[in-house]
């Protein structure tokens, strides 16, 4: 075979192993970061708002509402991180987003089977965390991160 009809072989820049070292980020990753970072920025604020009214106002059990404020604000924690990490083109940010958006899916069916306001937040958290599931899956989404198939090692 002549040079000419074998293709060049460009070489590939060696990487730590976290993300694709060229290319831009697809619009799906951007997506995904962005509702992960949302989520996170919710719990931020209902963790921060069940704190305060617990410490300030009058709640029927002050501890629980302490408890439940500090915990949501851990949980919050999460989302937040894989947001960054997915932002960042980290390979290990999509496990803790996909987890993030599995663990809202029985939250957001509890939230409908209220009988208040708190429907219109279900159907909300709902539609996020599929959306950013169907996101994060995307195989624009992984090539994007370097996540490759099993038995596909590049």
């Amino acid at each position: 075979m002549s040079s000419e009809q074998t293709p060049a072989q460009t070489p590939v820049p060696e990487t730590d192993g976290t993300a694709p070292a060229a290319g831009e980020r697809p619009r799906r990753l951007m997506y995904a970061a962005a509702l992960a970072a949302l989520e996170g920025i919710a719990l931020v604020v209902a963790g921060g708002w069940i704190l305060a009214l617990g410490l300030a106002g009058s709640p029927d059990d002050r501890q629980q509402a302490v408890t439940g404020g500090i915990t949501l604000l851990v949980l919050a924690l999460l989302p937040l991180l894989a947001a960054r990490g997915l932002w960042q083109r980290r390979r290990w940010s999509r496990g803790p987003a996909v987890i993030t958006q599995i663990l809202a899916l029985p939250v957001a069916y509890n939230l409908l089977q209220a009988d208040s306001i708190a429907i219109g937040a279900g159907i909300a958290l709902a539609v996020v965390s599929v959306a950013a599931l169907v996101l994060l899956v995307n195989p624009a989404t992984t090539r994007a991160l370097g996540i490759t198939g099993p038995g596909r090692a590049e």
